[in-house]
């Protein structure tokens, strides 16, 4: 059972940064794929950004070209980086852990039936 505890969630100013982090209890073949999702109030769950275990990132389009997402093997934390936050990023803000698929090894920013493991959720209010 693989154990992600975010942090780093609460209430930022519209146009500075913001920065979350995930605790990950171990590495196994679960936790190859690491995520953030995020999910709005009335909205559905949304995939924001993955890593996969030799640190290449993979974004969901709906906040390209804002967003870093990096992972630290040694101390198992996942981080991310979110500039310019506006409103609509306020959202609850999940981790979230899954193996890699296909022949290429992959991992998917925005399909949440391919991540097995989730933390509990951190809070982002964004306001003006």
């Amino acid at each position: 059972q693989v154990l992600l505890v975010e942090s780093g969630g609460g209430s930022v100013q519209s146009g500075e940064s913001l920065k979350l982090s995930c605790s990950v209890s171990e590495n196994t073949f679960s936790t190859d794929c690491l995520a953030w999702f995020r999910q709005a109030p009335g909205k559905e769950r949304e995939g924001v950004a993955a890593i996969d275990y030799g640190h290449n990132p993979y974004y969901g389009d709906s906040v390209q070209g804002r967003i870093s997402i990096s992972r630290d093997n040694f101390k198992n934390t996942l981080s991310l980086e979110i500039d310019r936050v506006t409103s609509e990023d306020t959202a609850m803000y999940y981790c979230a852990a899954g193996p890699h698929f296909g022949p290429r090894r992959q991992c998917s920013p925005t399909d949440v039936n391919r991540y097995q493991y989730w933390g509990q959720g951190t809070q982002v209010t964004v306001s003006s």
